[in-house]
């Protein structure tokens, strides 16, 4: 009964099957530790860079010094200012080639915007599907090698004349070091996804919600002013306020 039963000791000893299911969880595990901390970040990131541009858009700056600060940011500024770009780039192309008719600027601009909005969402949820693969399927995995090992423990002691508990604790207790490595794998990741999961649909309502509001401004802006009005330019000076 002076079986040492540690971790180290249970996996040194474990068969060699059991060792290369208890590698490939280790190795999961880590994986997907650097990716739950990647994508906490860029989540992070993303929703205060977002702050931020929504408040220097609401607060009244012209559309032109807008599009200006986004181009200038290029890829590190926050996704919402990367649709927004898009956006007002179609636009002024549009205007540029003499169209004029308010629904196919506002239309062009949408698209445009929707496009980059799915670009915009199909890099944030990079490598999602890992966690949530790895949630799924590591316990199964462990549950592999526990079976194996239980199976190569007892095919062990099928051999010795007399059978206790002290020969059958150190062969379960080597398989049983599979399925608790799975769930460590496993349960970080489920929990990870969910969450990141959660974020990411808020972050794509603020975007989508963004688009149409946008696309409410320059449909006001592209109607044709009233007669009596003083002609002023199509995007120059113009203020984002709702």
């Amino acid at each position: 009964m002076n079986q040492n039963f540690s971790i180290v000791s249970l996996v040194l000893g474990a068969s060699i099957v059991v060792q290369i299911v208890l590698a490939l969880l280790l190795t999961v595990s880590l994986a997907s530790w650097t990716v739950i901390f990647r994508k906490y970040f860029a989540i992070k990131g993303a929703r205060v860079k977002t702050d931020d541009f929504e408040q220097n858009f609401w607060s009244g700056g012209g559309l032109n010094d807008l599009y200006q600060a986004a181009l200038n940011a290029g890829r590190h500024g926050s996704p919402l200012q990367r649709i927004f770009a898009s956006g007002m780039r179609e636009y002024l192309k549009l205007r540029e080639r003499r169209v004029l008719d308010g629904s196919t600027l506002v239309d062009g601009a949408r698209r445009a915007m929707r496009a980059a909005f799915q670009r915009e969402m199909d890099a944030i949820e990079a490598n999602l599907s890992f966690l949530a693969s790895v949630g799924s399927v590591s316990p199964y995995v462990g549950l592999f090698g526990t079976v194996w090992g239980i199976m190569h423990a007892f095919v062990g002691l099928s051999n010795l004349q007399q059978v206790t508990l002290a020969t059958v604790a150190p062969g379960i207790a080597e398989a049983l070091v599979a399925t608790a490595i799975g769930l460590f794998a496993a349960i970080p990741a489920v929990i990870a996804y969910n969450f990141f999961a959660r974020d990411i649909d808020r972050l794509a309502n603020r975007y989508e919600s963004f688009m149409e509001e946008f696309s409410n401004i320059l449909q006001r802006q592209s109607a044709p002013a009233p007669a009596a009005a003083h002609p002023q330019g199509p995007v120059s000076g113009f203020g984002g306020g709702r």
